[in-house]
Formats: structure tokens, C-alpha cells, sequence
């Protein structure tokens, strides 16, 4: 079994006239009027064509998301009283489903830090929503000695800390027909991460990290502690949170729980 992910990015007006455009990075059709720049990620299961090597031809995949999906988006933002994107993400994996075989999922991004998915397994839809904070560091255990935590941390384990700009995205199940508003998400992510956090030294001046028997501020452990701070009030909000995904830099990042 293979997966097959192809990315199509769109640009969507009710009121403008398509016009042609070949410029498949900067979005299809091209620029008229005052178009909505959107992504949707169509993820296809299946076994390859012997003969080919295809799951299925990823033009196949782009005319039928311009044919069946768009046309649905673009109908959806101009009408008086539009669906919430979280209502309209199912409709849009039943038309992808119809149009291209072996659709298992898409995920819709609305913005570059905003994406609703949903799989043919689910009745929920997956937020993943994109924060960032800045705070300092150092990684420190009390019970090794000065050479033993040098050793292991390095430049890490300077005496005065070191600073990251912290990137932390939750993965939140929503029910489509009662979704937790986006405001909800963000005010409840400043409360619990952004507030506690930001501008912080985390071995100085948090619970969670802070003393003699707090943990160790490593990017694994700021995962945990962010999925555990967002659990419960989520949870009493009308969601569920599945994971939380925090990168340290851009090419370090860590899941919890994976």
C-alpha cells in the first residue's frame, strides 16, 4: 500500500472571471479581481500500477480538484451566509472522493498557519493551528555534575541560558457541526502557552521547568508540558486535543504524544 500526497494551490473568487494561468506555485486560475489564495492536499492510498509505476497521474488529481472541489469553495465564500470552514471540510472530501480514486483524506489551508483535515475514518475534524512564542533556556540536570551535563549539552548548558523562537502547533479533533471557533482556540493557547511562556527564562521562571526537581527544558519535555497545559481546557471547551507539535528551530521539532 502507498500514500500519494499532491498539494494544489487555488485561487478562489465568486466574482471574478476565470482567467487562464500556468503558474501552478503561485495558485490556479490567475490573478482576477480579489481572489482568496488557498491549499488543498488530497492524500490518495493504493497500490501502484505495475506497469507505470502510478498510484494515479497527479494532473488527474489537479483537474478533478479544479472541477469538483474549487468551484464548491468559491460557491461557499459567496454566499450571504457561508459554512464555516470546519462544516464545509467534509463536503470538499466527498467531492474529491467522487472525482479522484482512492481519496483516504485532504486537509484544506487556509492560511500558512491554519489547516482542517479529514479522513474517510473520522466524523471529526483535525485544527492544526500554528502559535509561536520566544523564551529562553538551558539544559541543565542538577543530579550530574558540571562535566557530565557539558559533556552532554554543550553550548546548551551555558550558565546564562541561550533563546529559541518557539513554534507550537496543536492538533485539535472538532466536531463539523458544533466547531470550536478559532477565537476560542487562540484565546485558550495564549492563557495556557503564549502568557506562561513568552519572554520567559523556563528554568527560572516557570513551575513546570523551574528548581531542583523541574524538568529539563528540552524540546521533547516543552511538547509534553504544552499538551498537558491544553488538554483539559480544550476538553471542557467541546474539543479534544490529539497531539502538539513544538519546533525548536527549523529543523528540530518534537510530538507529543506521537
Amino acid at each position: 500500500m502507498h500514500l500519494l500526497t499532491r498539494t494544489v494551490r487555488f485561487l478562489a473568487d465568486p466574482h471574478a472571471a476565470r482567467v487562464h494561468g500556468t503558474n501552478g506555485f503561485g495558485g490556479k486560475p490567475a490573478w482576477s479581481g480579489m481572489p482568496r489564495y488557498f491549499e488543498i492536499e488530497v492524500r490518495c492510498a493504493g497500490k501502484p500500477d505495475a506497469k507505470t509505476g502510478y498510484l494515479i497521474n497527479i494532473k488527474q488529481i489537479d483537474e478533478a480538484v479544479h472541477r469538483a472541489v474549487v468551484p464548491r469553495v468559491a460557491e461557499a465564500i459567496g454566499r450571504d451566509d457561508p459554512p464555516g470552514p470546519a462544516a464545509l471540510v467534509g463536503p470538499l472530501l466527498d467531492a474529491a472522493r467522487e472525482a479522484v480514486p482512492g481519496v483516504c483524506s485532504i486537509a484544506w489551508r487556509l492560511t500558512p498557519a491554519l489547516v482542517l483535515e479529514r479522513d474517510m475514518e473520522s466524523d471529526t475534524v483535525l485544527v492544526r493551528q500554528r502559535f509561536e512564542f520566544s523564551a529562553a533556556h538551558r539544559l541543565h540536570v542538577p543530579s550530574l555534575s558540571d562535566d557530565e551535563n557539558r559533556r552532554l549539552f554543550g553550548k546548551c548548558n551555558n550558565p546564562a541560558g541561550h533563546g529559541h523562537n518557539y513554534r507550537v502547533e496543536p492538533a485539535i479533533a472538532v466536531d463539523p457541526a458544533r466547531p470550536l471557533p478559532f477565537d476560542t482556540i487562540e484565546r485558550i493557547v495564549q492563557q495556557q502557552i503564549i502568557e506562561p511562556f513568552d519572554h520567559k527564562h523556563l528554568n527560572e521562571q516557570t513551575d513546570e521547568f523551574g528548581g531542583e526537581v523541574g524538568l529539563n527544558p528540552s524540546v521533547e519535555n516543552i511538547a509534553m508540558v504544552c499538551f498537558r497545559r491544553l488538554e483539559k481546557p480544550l476538553r471542557e471547551a467541546g474539543a479534544a486535543l490529539r497531539s502538539v507539535t513544538v519546533w525548536e528551530t527549523d529543523r528540530t521539532s518534537s510530538t507529543y504524544p506521537a
